[in-house]
């Protein structure tokens, strides 16, 4: 029989919560290249465009197990490229907490634009977590 588990709102959310608070002043890294296939690999030929700092509370309380970020830094961009994937760690700066997609619109992390130039200052538009309900 296949599996097919499906969770309250309640379940979601807390997973949701426990989830973000892990990011509770860690970093948002954007990169360029392909995004790895887990959070385990390094980031390969991915090259930094950008580094975020998130505030002490990262995300704000999730509802239907969907927490939105609170305000991320505006940083100036360390490198020109296409921004494709991100990778979200920890305060200590190196355990990685996860990855996603990077675009304009329907991504995890949405900017203005994914063309990024050295020396400009990049705003995040919009940055989600999502934990399914099944």
């Amino acid at each position: 029989m296949a599996l097919n588990p499906k969770f309250s709102e309640g379940s979601a959310d807390a997973r949701c919560a426990a989830h973000t608070a892990l990011l509770n002043t860690g970093k948002l890294r954007i990169y360029s290249g392909t995004q790895p296939a887990d959070t385990d690999a390094g980031v390969g030929g991915g090259t930094l465009l950008s580094e975020h700092d998130f505030s002490a509370t990262a995300f704000g309380a999730p509802a239907n197990g969907v927490a939105t970020a609170n305000a991320i830094s505006s940083e100036v961009i360390l490198a020109s490229g296409t921004a494709a994937w991100y990778r979200c760690v920890a305060s200590n700066g190196t355990t990685v907490v996860e990855d996603g997609t990077v675009g304009t619109a329907t991504s995890n992390l949405v900017l203005d634009s994914v063309a990024l130039s050295s020396g400009a200052t990049l705003n995040i538009t919009a940055f989600t977590h999502t934990e399914s309900r099944g």
